[in-house]
Formats: C-alpha cells, structure tokens, sequence
C-alpha cells in the first residue's frame, strides 16, 4: 500500500524532502506521490500541515 496526496493539498512543499525515497515531486498544481516508489513509511503526512497525504 502506499500514499496518495489529496486535493487538500496547498503546495507548500513539506513532504517532498521528508520522503526518503524520492517518491514525491511537484505535479501541476499540488504534489504527487509515486506509488511504485512509495514504500508506506508515512514521513510526509507527518509533516503536512493540511493532512493531504493519506493511505490508499
């Protein structure tokens, strides 16, 4: 299972250097996660302060 950012997303930046595996990257109006990539660990929802990154 891996992360999915929500439309809650306001494009602050946070998650992405959180990531450890570089699955975040800046989409065109808020970022998006990589699911391939994502490996569940949940450091960007930890430091998004509108809780966009939620669980799929």
């Amino acid at each position: 299972m891996s992360y999915k950012i929500t439309d809650a997303c306001i494009a602050c930046g946070a998650c992405e250097s959180e990531c450890p595996v570089g699955a975040i990257s800046q989409g065109d109006t808020a970022y998006v996660i990589d699911a391939d990539s994502c490996i569940d660990c949940g450091a960007c929802a930890g430091v998004c302060p509108v809780d966009a990154p939620q669980p799929e």
